[in-house]
C-alpha cells in the first residue's frame, strides 16, 4: 500500500522552509561543498550528535535520567518506530546509526530542520518523530516541513537539480548523483523526478515478492514525478505492480538492474505514448524510472 504524502506543503510555508534551508547552508558556508557538509551545517547550527544513541537499549534508560516523566513515557512508547529525535532543550539529535550512512545524512538534516524552524522549536523542548507527541494534523505537517529542509539542505536548493539537467535522462544519473551529494539512491531518486525539467516519473516499489495464486508482484511505496510529466499525464495510481502490468516486464528479477526497455503510457487525453523505463534494486526497494521518448535529447538503446 502507498505511503501518505511526506513532502507536500502549501507554498506559503515552503517558502519559509526554504528561507531558513538557505540560512543553514549560508552559515555553513556549505553550497557547491560535495558531498552536503552534513556534519559542518549541524556545527554551524550549534546542534550536536549525542554520543551514545538513545536507540541503543543499553542507553535508553541512562538518556532518560533526568527526563520528565510525561517525556520518558512517551519517548519509551516511540522509540521502537523512529529514527532520530530531536532535543530542543539540550541541542541534541540522536539517529539511529543501525541505518546507512547516507539514510543518516537525510535523518540528521530533517531533525536540524526542526531545529532551524522556529514554531517547531518554541512548541516543543522534547521533539520526537510520534504522532504521540501531536495531534495527526499537526505531526503531519510538522514532518512534512522537516522534510522539505532536509530535503532543500541535502540537495543544496536547486544545484541538484541543475546537474541533473545537464545529465542523460537515465537511472544511473540519480545513481551517480546520490553519491555526489551523500545522499541515498531512494531519495536522490525521488529528487531527480521531484526537480527534473523535463517529462519523468520514478516508481518507488518494496522488494518483490511471489505470491501464491498472485504470481509476481510489489507493492508501490512511493510515486514521485516531475511537473511536465504530472501536466501531461496526471499522477499515476498503481498500488502494485505484477508482470500483468505494462511495467511488469521492467522488474529487475534475480538482477540488479534492467536495460531500458519500451513501455506505452496513455497520457490525459487518451494518447499513449511510447515511452522508456528502467529499473534498478537497492535491495530495500526496487526503483523505476520511466520518460517519453520525445523527452530524450541524446540517443539511447531501447530492448
Amino acid at each position: 500500500m502507498a505511503k501518505a504524502d511526506d513532502s507536500s506543503i502549501d507554498p506559503d510555508a515552503l517558502r519559509a522552509v526554504h528561507v531558513a534551508a538557505r540560512r543553514a547552508l549560508d552559515r555553513a558556508s556549505a553550497w557547491e561543498v560535495y558531498p552536503t557538509p552534513t556534519a559542518v551545517i549541524l556545527e554551524a547550527a550549534n546542534l550536536r550528535i549525542a554520543p551514545a544513541s538513545a536507540f541503543d537499549p543499553l542507553r535508553l534508560m541512562e538518556y532518560l535520567v533526568g527526563k520528565a516523566e510525561a517525556a520518558a513515557n512517551a519517548l519509551k512508547s516511540a522509540i521502537s518506530k523512529v529514527f532520530g529525535i530531536y532535543d530542543a532543550g539540550e541541542d541534541l539529535i540522536h539517529i539511529d546509526d543501525t541505518v546507512s550512512a547516507s539514510k543518516q545524512n537525510f535523518l540528521k538534516l530533517h531533525e536540524a530542520g526542526h531545529h532551524e524552524l522556529p514554531t517547531h522549536r518554541k512548541l516543543f523542548r522534547l521533539f520526537q518523530d510520534c504522532e504521540k507527541t501531536l495531534d495527526p494534523e499537526t505531526s503531519d505537517l510538522f514532518e512534512r516541513e522537516a522534510n522539505n529542509f532536509a530535503r532543500f539542505v541535502l540537495f543544496q536548493g536547486d544545484g541538484y537539480a541543475a546537474l541533473a539537467a545537464d545529465c542523460k535522462l537515465e537511472i544511473r544519473t540519480p545513481i551517480k548523483l546520490a553519491k555526489k551529494f551523500g545522499a541515498s539512491v531512494y531519495a536522490s531518486c525521488r529528487e531527480f523526478a521531484h526537480a527534473h525539467s523535463r517529462a519523468c516519473v520514478v516508481y518507488v516499489l518494496e522488494p518483490i515478492t511471489y505470491c501464491d495464486g498472485a504470481g509476481t508482484r510489489a507493492e508501490v511505496r512511493r510515486i514521485e514525478a516531475s511537473p511536465s510529466f504530472l501536466e501531461q499525464f496526471g499522477r499515476p495510481s498503481e498500488q502494485v505492480i505484477t508482470l500483468d502490468h505494462s511495467l511488469g516486464r521492467v522488474l529487475p528479477i534475480g538482477r540488479k538492474m534492467t536495460r531500458p526497455t519500451t513501455v506505452s503510457i496513455t497520457d490525459r487525453n487518451g494518447q499513449a505514448h511510447e515511452c522508456v523505463a528502467e529499473a534498478f534494486d537497492t535491495t530495500f526497494n526496487v526503483l523505476i524510472l520511466v520518460y517519453p521518448i520525445k523527452a530524450l535529447t541524446r540517443s539511447v538503446i531501447i530492448f
